[in-house]
């Protein structure tokens, strides 16, 4: 069984968790490169990439994907400065979303050739992991046809609604970015921007669906416990050792 190796880094600058996200994407890419550099010879490698997936929070912050369109920031620099809202142009895809306080952002960092390499395939399991912890709380979710995320009444095109927005980058075959929950979030943060540059729906939490504070501790719980069962993977706490993030050459007498 595959293990996900797990840490909670809180609440974190969003540049500061890109940068970690990179060191551990890097890592295994660097693996990789030397598989595939010697894939074609008749020595036998043990060349472990590791799957990481981090949670945490980030003080306000607007973000857009590299094929997002600036014009769904609807607020200027001097705006931003009073809402005290940074923001950042990323490498993930989709547009523009909102991050901040009360929400739960996940960092899957994954080798897909040892789970399934088919990034569309991927974001659907993404999208599993948050519809089975909704429903832990009674909440049907669901897709809407022809967008990511994960959506309330997404049939009903005057009530659909998203409840958690996602965006991924991968690098042969490593992925990193993810989603962003919302669990206890201030939502007028997100009438600053066209939110995932689409113009007739709207979003929502968990706080406002259920009508009550959300123990965002017990959601993180429950997310890990729908993580292995859709990736069929399992979860520890434990970070790898330096050593184990480096290949093994096995030679053949």
């Amino acid at each position: 069984m595959k293990t996900l190796f797990y840490e909670d880094i809180g609440e974190i600058a969003y540049d500061e968790a890109w940068d970690y996200q990179e060191s551990l994407l890097k890592a295994n890419l660097a693996i990789k490169s030397e598989w595939y550099s010697k894939r074609d010879t008749e020595l036998p490698y043990n060349l472990a990439t590791k799957h990481h997936l981090l949670f945490c929070a980030h003080p306000h912050v607007y973000t857009i994907g590299k094929s997002g369109h600036m014009e769904n920031l609807l607020v200027n620099d001097q705006r931003l400065k009073e809402l005290n809202v940074a923001f950042f142009k990323t490498n993930r895809g989709g547009d523009i979303t909102y991050h901040g306080p009360g929400q739960i952002v996940g960092y899957p960092i994954l080798d897909l050739e040892h789970f399934e390499t088919d990034l569309g395939k991927y974001m659907r399991k993404l999208e599993e992991v948050i519809i089975r912890m909704l429903a832990h709380y009674g909440i049907e979710a669901g897709r809407l046809q022809g967008s990511t995320g994960v959506w309330l009444d997404p049939e009903d095109k005057n009530k659909a609604r998203k409840i958690c927005a996602m965006g991924v980058r991968c690098s042969r075959w490593v992925t990193m970015h993810g989603f962003a929950l919302n669990v206890n979030t201030d939502l007028k943060y997100f009438d600053y921007i066209v939110p995932c540059g689409i113009t007739d729906k709207t979003v929502t939490s968990m706080h406002k669906e259920l009508g009550r504070q959300v123990n965002e501790e017990e959601v993180k719980s429950i997310l890990l416990e729908k993580f292995e069962e859709v990736f069929e993977a399992q979860i520890t706490i434990e970070k790898p050792i330096e050593e184990n993030t480096q290949s093994v050459k096995i030679l053949v007498p």
